[in-house]
Order: structure tokens, then C-alpha cells, then sequence
């Protein structure tokens, strides 16, 4: 994968191993082209090469998602990346803890290795450039002085596009086995979680308060995946323009309690969402992040509209 322009990797602390990055997710789908519909007018730089959609954000060169076709919508697998003194260690550990590695699935060219995780989600782990944030990211707090408009014209408004990939939010069977696994063999840490309905995990060189999130569901799923944008303004514009190209079901604004940030969920065409952020929490290197389990009303949002009734229901479960 094309590491982006301009970015310096940091070095590894030393005795530390784990991924550094959620590098890519997978999805299938049964039409690619209501898929590339979407997340073209959702912001993304959307491409197409040999029955794959890539999705990227304008102005670099990282796949930060890929579609193919399938018979119903669900995870393919995730990808995550690690530098390329971890490889080893991790493959060892992950052998070590019992897990078969397998090959590299058809289509899919890997520079690392490919096991079958928590709720058998497909996963892979490679190397590659860090591309989780290396400080927090920059927000625009638009503001004017007295007798200047802040707001533009409507007609002169520009929607604004992400800059990047945030997280990815699965359903999960088991909300402490997935923490488990994924802190066991991949090094995450856990952020925060609630009870057994939610739980976020960072990466342990630097990343946004959760890279990868889990709810509580009776098999594996894809919820959403979540984009960095830079200011609250970039999240209304961007529910504002879905909403005019029919895209109107989702949930927002409101913000968030653990993360911290700012969101508008849009929902997508096979019932999970793709969500607007800014503002999340940041979560360093160097930092020893206290973990909470939170109650439910402490967890999930400080402020918003109702959440929509099937917010959290997985429909790629055998019982949807």
C-alpha cells in the first residue's frame, strides 16, 4: 500500500509490539455501483480496478477502504499494519497463542499474514506506513469579528470531504473476549467500554482515542466506519448534501461522551452507516490512559437527537 506523502513514521518504543494503524477494511456488497454511488457523494475519492472500489480521501494516495461484490452485504475482513521490525514478533505471538495462519484470500496480494480473528472475522496483518494520526487532529472553530458574516452563502457553500479514516465500529459476540483478543494478539489497549454493550480500543504507538470499536451483537457485523473532517461545519454541510441526493436516515449532530467527538451518522444502503466526525480524543504514545467501564448513560451520548430505534441492530446477523 502507498504510504502518504509526507508522513514520517515514528519509531517503535522499545519492548512494545503491536499494529500501529487500522490500515484498511474490507467490505462485500451485492451491487458495487449503489456502493461507489454513496461514497462519492458521502466525500471520498472513489476508484475502480478490477471489480474492487477503492476508497480514499482527496489529495492522498491510502486505501482506507476497499468494496468488492458479493451475495449480501458484510465484513470481508479488516487489514491492519504494523513496521516491519513487529512482523516477526507478531506473527510468533499470534502462532503462539494458537492461532492457524492461512493464506492470503484470492484477489488479495499481502506483504504479512492472514489468520481468522474474534467471531471469525478474516483478518490480516502487514506491514506498512503508520497511517493512525501522530497528534491530535486540527479542528476549525470558525469565528468573525463583530460586523463581518461568518456563515457563507448557502449557493457558495462548499461541502467539506474527509481527510481521513478515523475508526471502524463491529458488532461483536462477546464484548471482554474481543477486548481479549485484540489486546493478546494484536497490542491494542482498551480506551473505555460499557459494560457488556461497548468498547473502544487504541493503538498503543499513538492514535485517536478508539481505532477500532465494538458492540454487543449476537454474531460479527460491520456498523460503521467513521471520517475525520475538519470542523462542525464540514459535519453539517456533509449531512446537508446527503440528505439533498436521498440520503436522509442516519443520526446527528450530537457528540459523543467517550471519544469526545462531534458526529452525524448518514446511513448507508445496506443498514449501517458511514460517519462524519471531528474532534475526537487523542490518544499519545506516551500516554498511560486511564479505562473506564462506564453506565450506559454515561457512555453514549452528551447531547443529540433521539437515536433511530434500529441504531445499534446488526443486519448482517442470521436473525435480522
Amino acid at each position: 500500500m502507498t504510504a502518504i506523502g509526507g508522513r514520517i513514521a515514528p519509531t517503535a518504543k522499545s519492548g512494545d509490539l503491536g499494529i500501529h494503524s487500522l490500515d484498511q477494511f474490507v467490505l462485500s456488497v451485492p451491487d458495487g455501483s449503489v456502493a461507489e454511488n454513496f461514497y462519492k457523494e458521502f466525500g471520498l475519492d472513489v476508484s475502480s480496478k478490477d471489480n474492487t472500489l477503492s476508497l480514499k480521501t482527496f489529495g492522498q494516495d491510502h486505501i482506507w477502504g476497499s468494496v468488492i461484490e458479493g451475495p449480501t452485504k458484510k465484513i470481508h475482513h479488516l487489514s491492519f499494519g504494523c513496521y516491519a521490525e513487529d512482523i516477526d514478533g507478531l506473527k510468533r505471538r499470534i502462532e503462539g497463542n494458537g492461532i492457524k495462519l492461512i493464506d492470503a484470500p484470492p484477489g488479495f496480494e499481502s506483504n504479512g499474514f492472514w489468520f481468522y480473528g474474534f467471531d471469525n472475522v478474516l483478518t490480516e496483518v502487514r506491514v506498512a506506513a503508520k497511517c493512525s494520526p501522530d497528534t491530535k487532529s486540527d479542528v476549525t472553530w470558525p469565528a468573525a469579528p463583530a460586523g463581518v458574516a461568518s456563515a457563507p452563502m448557502r449557493r457558495k457553500a462548499v461541502q467539506g470531504r474527509p481527510r481521513r479514516l478515523s475508526h471502524v465500529l463491529i458488532f461483536t459476540s462477546d464484548i471482554s473476549a474481543a477486548i481479549d483478543f485484540y489486546s493478546r494478539n494484536l497490542g491494542l489497549k482498551l480506551s473505555d467500554r460499557s459494560r457488556d454493550i461497548v468498547a473502544f480500543m487504541h493503538g498503543i504507538h499513538g492514535s485517536d482515542h478508539h481505532l477500532l470499536a465494538f458492540a454487543k451483537s449476537d454474531s460479527p457485523g460491520f456498523h460503521h466506519c467513521s471520517w475525520d473532517v475538519g470542523s462542525v461545519g464540514d459535519i453539517g454541510l456533509g449531512a446537508q448534501h446527503m440528505a439533498t441526493k436521498g440520503y436522509q436516515k442516519g443520526w446527528g449532530l450530537g457528540r459523543h461522551v467517550l471519544g469526545s467527538n462531534f458526529f452525524h451518522y448518514v446511513r448507508d444502503p445496506w443498514g449501517s452507516y458511514s460517519e462524519y466526525s471531528c474532534d475526537i480524543d487523542y490518544i499519545a504514545r506516551e500516554n498511560e490512559w486511564e479505562a473506564g467501564d462506564h453506565d450506559p448513560e454515561d457512555s453514549f451520548y452528551l447531547w443529540g437527537p433521539t437515536p433511530p430505534e434500529d441504531f445499534a441492530f446488526n443486519y448482517e446477523s442470521p436473525k435480522a
